[in-house]
């Protein structure tokens, strides 16, 4: 049996139905991309799957070994409690065993009852205990808050001073470290910055449960997932491979579909024109022959399959209206702090026309105040930065704080644009989907979506010659990025673009620049040379911190024996680095329960002798966390 087994599920709200039987099958090992438009129902459906909800019509059965999670499920409800011990709370269960273990151990030091049946009893919790990662629980919970980009620092952080994006990665690391064997994740490189993306992405691939993953990150899609089940006019397709393989067969599939229609109208034409024929010359064998050839036409209409008309995307097309010199960028030494907090310095940039340039970097590195600079909307601390000649600039905020949330879609764009005729702004919004009623919705009440479709199309209608876009996918479906991609590959300005959509990213870069805080760093070419230059870099800085030496090729026997012995090693170190770390674990809890006593806290002399043990016990602690660090790498 599959892990999931889904048979004619249907979900109508009042009188919309959103989808009707739908059936697949997932099975144990299965990674499936979940796609489809905005709004089509698929967060719907993972309610359905996670029990939230009830079908109006259809069965689904999970095979009783299965255990299902959802990132709701996980939510951080305890506002008090630091992030690493909130996260830590996915293994109380280990934490009991270790309670169990203890008190076995107590019992048995103590000779109490009978110690055949402690001994037994021990000896079988402790193997079950390594066996479900007991000795590395902790290093675990520690590298997934690393890896979704918190720092040492913010281990401590209480969960309700978080903002809502560091919440939501605090959720996903708490449903990827739970024993759950189904993961339903909806859009979970939210938030989430390029290198965090690449720690979940290799998170996932190593994962030996199955999942269903919502995302409209086409990358991503594409380096985790094994099948694509997409949801379209109501009803799904299931398509063996990733993303961009789906898209190959899908069009193949729609391109059969649409020539098998036609050839079958072209066979019924022709043969309603035999019948209309045989009829008009009115003789008992015509009759006979019309009525057969009628039932051949009727057998071909019954089996007819009507090719379903494509989602309606948005059409726009980006157009200068005059062209800029030659240089349009120079930032020379720009540098910016917020107080204490360096952001960068030393940005050094230098844009020619025509060029589409991308800036990657993590979350907080400063890009989108880059951005604010270069849009004199905020001043730099240092340095100064030219645009060139005839250079018309238009900006793409990604929190679309150029929006009055107070107006409606068509005051909004007739506002800035107050030369147009009302005809003219009706068809503009229409080419972004805003039709009939829906030009009269306030920006206040539109999804992320759309309000990204009306900064887009007032971005489009400004016939600028310099786009800075700051993610300008955020929000978009798949379809709606394909568009946008199209649309920005055909134009004959110049773009900086910030962005963490590495499809995105591929299909038109020139030039990425990695912003750090001491300047940006230059890649001549798209996301994956990158990729592969970045790699490149790593293993040469490696290559030098250990001098450059290469061992001479050994015997293959005598290498396998030393790389066994060296693995030995290194997993001795890592158990005793492992064992370490929880031993100081429990030091540093007793200490801060002691600096939390009133008799400690009215003592000034004990209050600086545990200060100064607990500042000793963590530069230890943190120690040994570089060393398991480095052996688990």
């Amino acid at each position: 049996m599959p892990a999931l087994s889904v048979r004619g599920l249907g979900v109508t709200f009042i009188e919309r139905t959103l989808f009707s039987d739908v059936s697949f099958d997932v099975e144990f090992h299965d990674k499936v991309g979940f796609i489809g438009a905005n709004g089509v129902g698929k967060t719907t459906l993972f309610r359905v799957l996670n029990g939230e909800l009830e079908p109006t019509e259809g069965v689904l059965a999970f095979e009783k070994s299965v255990r299902v999670g959802y990132m709701e499920q996980h939510a951080c409800n305890n506002p008090r409690m630091d992030i690493f011990h909130e996260l830590l709370s996915v293994f109380d269960w280990l934490s009991e065993m270790e309670d169990e273990i203890a008190s076995l151990t107590a019992a048995i030091d103590a000779k109490s009852g009978d110690l055949d049946a402690l001994v037994e009893r021990q000896t079988q919790l402790i193997e079950e205990y390594e066996a479900q990662g007991g000795l590395t629980y902790k290093s675990r919970t520690r590298s997934a808050l690393l890896g979704l980009g918190f720092s040492e620092s913010d281990f401590t952080m209480p969960v309700g001073s978080l903002s809502g994006g560091q919440r939501s990665k605090l959720s996903l690391a708490k449903l990827l470290l739970s024993r759950s064997s189904l993961l339903l994740l909806d859009e979970p490189t939210n938030h989430l910055d390029i290198q965090s993306v690449g720690w979940l992405e290799d998170f996932l691939r190593d994962f030996k449960g199955a999942m269903i993953i919502i995302s409209h990150d086409r990358y991503f899609l594409d380096h985790v997932t094994n099948k694509t089940i997409e949801l379209e006019h109501g009803k799904v397709m299931c398509y063996k491979g990733a993303y961009s393989e789906f898209i190959r067969k899908k069009q193949a599939y729609n391109e059969a579909l649409k020539n098998k229609y036609e050839n079958d109208m072209k066979e019924i034409r022709r043969i309603e024109g035999i019948v209309e024929q045989q009829k008009r010359w009115g003789r008992e064998r015509n009759f006979i022959t019309a009525a057969s050839r009628q039932k051949e036409a009727d057998r071909i209409k019954a089996q007819l399959v009507t090719p379903e008309s494509e989602l309606e995307t948005m059409r726009m097309r980006f157009e200068p209206k005059f062209e800029s010199g030659n240089d349009v960028l120079m930032c020379r030494g720009l540098e910016k702090s917020f107080g204490d907090k360096h952001l960068f310095r030393d940005v050094n940039i230098h844009i020619r026309k025509g060029e589409c340039v991308f800036i990657l970097g993590t979350n907080g590195c400063g890009k989108t105040t880059l951005f604010r600079i270069l849009n004199g909307k905020m001043p730099q601390d240092r340095g100064e930065f030219d645009l060139g000649t005839n250079v018309m600039t238009g900006y793409f905020d990604q929190m679309q704080q150029n929006l009055d949330m107070s107006k409606t879609a068509i005051d909004e764009v007739w506002n800035r644009f107050p030369n147009m005729t009302q005809t003219e702004v009706r068809s503009a919004l229409a080419s972004f989907l805003f039709k009939g009623e829906d030009v009269f919705q306030p920006l206040s009440k539109m999804s992320g979506g759309e309000r990204a479709r009306i900064s887009l199309l007032k971005l489009m209608l400004q016939g600028s010659n310099f786009l800075l876009l700051d993610e300008p996918t955020n929000h978009l479906d798949a379809a709606s990025r394909e568009e946008l991609e199209k649309t920005l590959s055909e134009y004959s300005g110049t773009m900086l673009i910030i962005s963490h959509d590495r499809y995105f990213i591929n299909k038109l870069a020139d030039r990425v620049l990695l912003m750090t805080p001491d300047g940006m760093r230059e890649y001549l070419g798209n996301y994956d040379y990158y990729l592969e230059r970045t790699k490149a870099e790593r293993e040469t800085a490696a290559e030098v911190q250990t001098g450059g030496k290469r061992e001479k090729p050994k015997n293959e026997y005598f290498l396998k024996k030393q790389q066994q012995s060296e693995e030995r090693k290194r997993q001795t170190r890592l158990k005793k680095a492992e064992a370490e770390i929880e031993r100081l674990d429990g030091e540093i809890e007793a200490v801060q329960q002691a600096l939390s006593s009133e008799e400690v806290l009215s003592d000034y002399e004990k209050l600086m002798e545990l200060s100064n043990r607990m500042e000793e016990l963590q530069s230890e602690q943190e120690h040994w966390y570089e060393i398991w660090e480095e052996l688990s790498d």
